[in-house]
């Protein structure tokens, strides 16, 4: 999967963006080129979706014959949310039923709606939600209504995410390795496990929410800084953040300080 989000929607932490990048042999494309080169290796099974100059989404349909569930890739979309999941949910079913969801219902429709409900309603923490759902996972959800990106990894390092900066400042998320590397140059890092980003609030730890997190230098093999690793700091604590109640919605889950 690739998702590209302008950085006046995404703010992606500045840690990511590397000085390095413009200097070396390999610089970093803009978002049109990484696009292309992502759709030219998978002509026949993918596709994408542009929301402007905010974001685009890119989505590489799978082989039914090397179909696995614990590895699988959805797509889907509704009022005007989408999102991309990756992985399997050992507890979709018991999910399902907490979020009132058709049987036939799949993770990345679950998530949609669980973000719908953080968004309109709140009735838990934004890092219970997450926490509540059990497997290997990741997901990026874009809502185009408000221009809102919010993304999370598992914590069991059952599916990889990476992210980074392109030539423009736009932030790129795939699980794609070498789609990063050749978009982001050395501006980019593996997405955090454990960790949910969203586009106003800014990354923090599901599992450690009270607990800020650390930018940790990155150094390649040739000694060239690259775009930081994110790690708790089991030593220092987020000044407050909403946990409870109905005005503790997606909105309000900007107050801490990530």
């Amino acid at each position: 999967m690739l998702a590209i989000f302008h950085k006046a929607f995404a703010h992606p932490p500045e840690e990511l963006n590397s000085p390095a990048s413009g200097k070396g042999s390999k610089k970093p494309k803009l978002p049109e080129e990484t696009l292309k080169e992502f759709i030219s290796s998978h002509p026949t099974n993918s596709f994408s979706m542009g929301f402007g100059d905010a974001a685009v989404l890119a989505y590489v349909r799978p082989h039914h014959h090397s179909f696995l569930r614990h590895n699988q890739r959805l797509f889907c979309g509704y009022d005007d949310i989408y999102c991309l999941f990756m992985g399997s949910l050992d507890n979709l079913c018991a999910q399902i039923k907490q979020y009132g969801l058709s049987r036939n219902a799949n993770e990345a429709m679950l998530v949609i709606e669980a973000y719908r409900t953080l968004r309109d309603r709140g009735p838990y923490p934004a890092d219970q939600v997450i926490k509540d759902l059990e497997g290997s996972f990741a997901f990026v959800v874009y809502d185009s209504k408000v221009g809102t990106v919010f993304t999370a990894l598992g914590s069991d390092g059952g599916v990889r995410l990476y992210w980074g900066i392109a030539a423009d400042g736009s932030v790129v998320i795939s699980d794609d390795l070498e789609v990063i590397k050749a978009g982001c140059a050395k501006s980019f890092a593996p997405f955090p496990p454990g960790c949910i980003f969203h586009s106003e609030a800014g990354l923090m730890s599901f599992e450690h929410p009270m607990n800020k997190l650390r930018a940790m230098p990155r150094v390649d093999s040739e000694g060239v800084m690259c775009g930081a690793n994110f790690k708790v700091d089991l030593y220092s604590r987020v000044n407050s953040i909403p946990r409870v109640g109905s005005e503790a919605n997606w909105a309000d889950w900007n107050h801490h300080d990530p």
